[in-house]
């Protein structure tokens, strides 16, 4: 547990940052401090606590509630093009967290995901949210598939308002506090 409340106590550092940022004048895009450094820090944080989790995530329902994850925030505007599919893909196969599986089963549970979700987009994310719901029996689980998908969504060093929402989402379907994040 003491873990966590070192995540929060960044988490909540980098928000008053960010928020002091904005305050004195800072500019870009909503949410981020100037050049968006916060959430990128924040980021940066929740990919090394991840990391040091490791040998504790190997549980099947992470594993399909964070390709449930992944495939949301690449869904989170309504639509996955293949060159961001492959992005996200990549991404998965490099996490080292996700190393604990093998590259196939990651492959078919994010790639049914996005299928889904380009198909009929609210049913798929009806179907990715119960799988996510299905990683809040253990709490370090629950907060990890939320790291995995900020970590995925902060990839590209901006987290779009609507991967905000997904993650917001995936916190309540979680029982996750999404002050947590920074969200």
């Amino acid at each position: 547990m003491a873990m966590w409340d070192r995540i929060k106590d960044q988490a909540k550092g980098l928000q008053q940052q960010s928020q002091g940022a904005r305050g004195s004048g800072g500019h870009g895009r909503p949410g981020a401090a100037s050049g968006g450094g916060s959430k990128a820090q924040l980021v940066g944080v929740l990919k090394s606590q991840l990391a040091s989790l490791k040998t504790e995530l190997k549980s099947g329902a992470y594993r399909d509630a964070s390709m449930a994850m992944c495939a949301l925030v690449a869904a989170a505007d309504g639509s996955v093009d293949p060159a961001e599919r492959q992005h996200v893909e990549s991404l998965i196969l490099q996490n080292d967290v996700l190393k604990n599986f093998p590259p196939d089963q990651l492959r078919q549970r994010f790639n049914k995901h996005v299928d889904q979700l380009t198909y009929n987009f609210q049913q798929g994310k009806t179907e990715a949210m119960q799988e996510i719901a299905k990683a809040a029996k253990k709490p370090t689980e629950a907060k990890a598939v939320v790291q995995t998908g900020f970590v995925v969504a902060g990839a590209d060093g901006y987290i779009a308002p609507a991967e905000e929402q997904v993650l917001r989402e995936a916190c309540a379907a979680l029982g996750v506090s999404p002050q947590e994040f920074g969200l």
